[in-house]
């Protein structure tokens, strides 16, 4: 997913004076509720009055967070690197992915991972009529069902967008949403493992949502081969600052 400005952390005073993310963070509550929910992922106050979590309370470790699979090659990729240093992941995976390759998504279960529902395809919210949301969390559900004999307990909107409808439903299907605190943008085309790494573990405390990518499918191409190296690097920092990993579960 191709997202906007910020860390984790941020830095609203870097935006411009006219800018939404400025006028929100000032406590403006004329922002029409659709901005709100566009805002949510890049400023915190927008997702907390949305009731959107962005970190886990009372953890020790953070959550490692893959979006967009499963991929034929950066999955099983990322899967061993995890396999080596001993950390556990959470993969929010597209339906439409897993109904191509089931049994990749039964493996990452198998690994001890978990998995969590990204939608059936990666399209925004906002842009889908209410039937539309409706329809397309209870195809990639099931098709996750289907493929791991396991139903998704936590949910992220492709681009961590939800629109008004797809959170009420999200809700009423029992789906716990979750954003993230931390990410390296490696989605980028011109990033690098260094960048990916150091972005996502910038003052990183328990508690913390890492958000990565273990596909290329909606962002520049072979992008995941750069998180794959980066991995190994974020896993290294985490185990210095005595950090470890936590499953959502």
């Amino acid at each position: 997913m191709r997202r906007g400005n910020g860390t984790g952390s941020t830095d609203v005073t870097a935006w411009p004076e006219w800018s939404p993310a400025r006028i929100y963070a000032g406590g403006t509550e004329i922002i029409p509720a659709v901005v709100r929910h566009a805002l949510a992922p890049v400023v915190p106050a927008a997702a907390h009055a949305l009731g959107l979590p962005r970190v886990l309370s009372g953890v020790s470790g953070v959550a490692l967070t893959f979006d967009d699979g499963p991929h034929p090659d950066g999955t099983p990729a990322v899967l061993e690197v995890l396999a080596r240093e001993g950390a556990r992941a959470t993969f929010f995976m597209i339906g439409e992915q897993v109904e191509r390759r089931p049994a990749l998504a039964a493996e990452v279960l198998a690994a001890g991972h978990a998995i969590a529902l990204h939608g059936y395809r990666h399209r925004l919210q906002l842009r889908l009529s209410s039937h539309d949301v409706h329809a397309d969390l209870r195809r990639g559900a099931a098709a996750i069902e289907d493929a791991t004999g396991a139903s998704p307990v936590w949910h992220r909107p492709p681009f961590g967008i939800y629109s008004a409808a797809g959170l009420a439903f999200t809700r009423e299907a029992g789906l716990r949403p979750l954003l993230w605190s931390r990410w390296g943008k490696d989605w980028r085309k011109f990033t690098t493992p260094g960048r990916i790494a150091a972005r996502a573990t910038a003052n990183v405390a328990d508690g913390d949502v890492i958000l990565l990518h273990d596909a290329d499918f909606y962002s520049s191409h072979n992008s995941y081969r750069r998180t794959v190296e980066a991995v190994g690097s974020i896993l290294s920092a985490l185990k210095s600052r005595q950090i470890g990993t936590v499953l959502l579960i």
